[in-house]
């Protein structure tokens, strides 16, 4: 592996339109501020560069409900967010805005540069446009019916209900969320960026990094190749965003579209961190220089974003120069998602524990121990309530704290609060523990996104120490052997002090209070020299006799009692039922949608058996499976919303219901001619209906 200089480290930018919720900390923030904080530990030069995405429709949206500005939005949920960042311990070393000068700045000179290339297309397409609300309207302002599952409330990017991708003109009777009309068709002209200009350079730089990228994200990334890249908007009509820097009528009313302008926050935040320390161009160090590493913590529904157009964005910037061009993500670790009682979180559904929420009743440090224990490396994962009170209960405060406390307290009371034996670094080597077997696997933990592995090792350590507590009985030594107590103490206490290094980055606070205790000033923190490594002195003791402990000692940790927790679960009962409600009524609202038919109506549709001859993916409709079904001696190409239930391979060979006579439509540019007929169970899953028996292919279903 490459050693490079330093390292930048970027994280998600969060829509400043709510708070963040446990399932973006899981995903992106925690394991982020793990890794910034082993690196520090190592003595490397990493910073952390975050912040608040402020633009886009999902913010205006927000401002039109509660009747305030769009700045009135993001200030709010920019500082909520900061903080609860902040009290859970995520060290940025600069959290930025996208609505602030510099980025605007940023953001206009990178379209500037790349239109003065030539690289932009321009295209006149006819959008929605509200007359009563005199505008037009982006894809969140449009809702109608689902083409595929016929929710009536789809939004014009995305079906909530079916998880399909779509686009507002795709819509069935839409309406504008302005003011409930029917939107018409203007014609409007934008700016596109040319994605499959770059498909080449970025097939190589994707296919470059396949042995060191995660599988999912190297899935994502060749499966948007695969289909072809196609030009992609930059532009929107909005009058919330950084504004199309050009003069003229063509630019007039028109904005930035956000997922160009957001990633360039990363460029534009660092520049902002480097001018804070007054030294404006040290910026160019983590972004320029080959020797910088940058390392994008995302979720997963976010690869595409910064394994293709982000990279493409920058390809363009750098296109012609021979200095000042920028470096390439070395690697994007998107996680899984971390589900919550065994469901997604979900803001919109209000299905979530929001972090600042839980830091008022719960410490950071036991909720950044169990997410790491249950970090969402290459699998959904869950939290519960359950989980957590059983770790902060067992591991940290039986496990952790308990040895801690045992081992000061005693130190003490029985040998006036200094280490009292010189350890030997063969007598640190006989507890067990392969100390460079075990620094080595840390290493290599940390520095390969595997931090369930590395918290497990450090609290591996916990139950060594404990263990080996416990068997030495100093407390019962001490009456004949005081010189087998001493010994024994001095290991503890080095053992509470490679504790307090090897679990840092994932629990800070409680390290600090560690370090505290064993008679330290100041922080972990204030030991950190670029160049020098805190981690090698697990390698051998570190506390040499005579050294003075603090005369109390603390409780690492409270334990938690059903007491505590039972109101969260009262609360997810609640949670629940609620949206059970929403979605009974939402199908009830959809069976009482649809216009009553006669018995005679209902015998005009034709039910036939077909079966599956070959089935595959729709390009950009990840939900969509394009099926070729024989019926009798006829075949018919249909699409089915099954994607997410059935793999291609599963379908080939199947038995389904066909609706034969149904009128051909057009979705994604591909002719569905017919469909076919599938269940819901009761977890939202679809079956699709397998008629059972021999020679039935092509009869129909009375």
């Amino acid at each position: 592996m490459h050693q490079f200089q330093r390292t930048l480290v970027t994280t998600a930018l969060p829509y400043a339109n709510g708070p963040v919720h446990l399932g973006h900390l899981a995903g992106v923030y925690l394991p982020a501020d793990i890794y910034v904080r082993y690196k520090r530990l190592k003595g490397e030069d990493v910073i952390h560069i975050g912040g608040s995405d402020e633009h886009g429709v999902p913010i205006t949206i927000t401002a039109e409900k509660e009747g305030i500005s769009p700045q009135d939005v993001v200030d709010r949920y920019h500082s909520m967010n900061l903080e609860a960042f902040s009290k859970c311990g995520i060290s940025f070393d600069y959290y930025g805005r996208t609505t602030s000068e510099l980025h605007h700045a940023t953001a206009q000179e990178f379209f500037l540069d790349i239109e003065g290339k030539g690289i932009f297309t321009k295209k006149t397409e006819k959008l929605f446009f509200d007359r009563k609300a005199d505008r037009f309207l982006s894809d969140r302002y449009v809702t109608g019916t689902c083409p595929i599952c016929n929710n009536p409330e789809a939004n014009g990017d995305q079906c909530e209900q079916c998880g399909t991708h779509l686009s507002p003109l795709e819509l069935i009777n839409p309406k504008s969320k302005l003011s409930d009309a029917t939107p018409e068709l203007r014609e409007t002209m934008h700016w596109y960026f040319p994605l499959g200009r770059f498909q080449e350079r970025l097939e190589e730089y994707v296919n470059s990094h396949e042995e060191d990228w995660r599988q999912n994200v190297v899935n994502y990334s060749r499966t948007w190749l695969k289909q072809g890249l196609n030009d992609r908007a930059i532009t929107r009509d909005l009058g919330w965003g950084i504004k199309v820097p050009i003069e003229g009528e063509e630019s007039f009313g028109k904005v930035l579209y956000v997922w160009f302008d957001a990633v360039l926050g990363y460029i534009s935040f660092t520049r902002e961190w480097a001018a804070k320390l007054g030294e404006s161009e040290r910026w160019r160090e983590y972004w320029q220089d080959p020797e910088s590493r940058l390392v994008h913590f995302i979720g997963k529904d976010n690869v595409v974003f910064h394994t293709l157009m982000f990279p493409a964005i920058l390809m363009a910037w750098n296109e012609g120069r021979q200095s000042g061009c920028y470096n390439l993500a070395d690697n994007v670790p998107a996680s899984e998602f971390m589900n919550f009682e065994g469901r997604k979180f979900s803001k919109s559904r209000n299905y979530a524990v929001y972090l600042g929420e839980f830091l008022e009743k719960f410490s950071a440090d036991t909720l950044r121990y169990t997410i790491a224990m249950n970090y969402p490396e290459n699998k959904d994962t869950d939290f519960s309530w359950q989980d957590y009170q059983n770790r902060t209960n067992g591991e940290l405060a039986d496990t952790l704290g308990n040895f801690i406390k045992r081992s000061v307290d005693f130190t003490n009371a029985r040998f006036d609060g200094a280490v009292p034996w010189e350890c030997t670094t063969e007598e640190w080597n006989s507890l067990g523990i392969n100390w460079p077997d075990t620094l080595q696997q840390l290493d290599l933990a940390f520095e390969q996104f595997h931090f369930r592995e590395a918290t497990s090792l450090g609290m591996d350590i916990a139950r060594v120490a404990n263990r080996f507590l416990t068997e030495s009985e100093p407390w019962k030594a001490i009456k004949s052997d005081r010189e087998a107590a001493a010994r024994a103490m001095a290991l503890s206490l080095n053992l509470c002090h490679a504790l307090s290094v090897a679990l840092y980055p994932v629990i800070p606070e409680t390290c600090n209070s560690i370090y505290a205790m064993l008679g330290f000033q100041g922080s972990i923190e204030d030991r950190f020299v670029r160049g020098s490594s805190l981690t090698a002195s697990l390698l051998q003791p570190a506390l040499p006799k005579g050294h003075k402990l603090r005369e109390k000692s603390e409780i690492l940790f409270k334990k938690l009692e059903d007491a505590d927790i039972a109101p969260e679960l009262r609360k997810i009962e609640g949670l629940l039922a609620e949206a059970e409600k929403r979605e009974a009524g939402a199908e009830q609202s959809r069976m009482e949608f649809k216009p009553e038919i006669s018995f005679d109506d209902f015998l005009k549709v034709d039910l036939r058996v077909a079966t599956v001859l070959s089935a595959e993916t729709v390009k950009k409709a990840g939900k969509l499976l394009k099926l070729k079904l024989q019926v009798g001696s006829a075949t018919r190409d249909v699409l089915a919303g099954i994607a997410r239930y059935y793999t291609p391979e599963e379908m080939v060979g199947k038995n389904v219901v066909l609706v034969a006579n149904l009128a051909d439509r057009t979705i994604r540019d591909e002719v569905s001619e017919g469909m076919i007929l599938a269940v819901e169970g009761e977890d939202g899953k679809l079956f699709v209906v397998e008629p059972a028996g021999n020679e039935i292919n092509g009869r129909q279903i009375q």
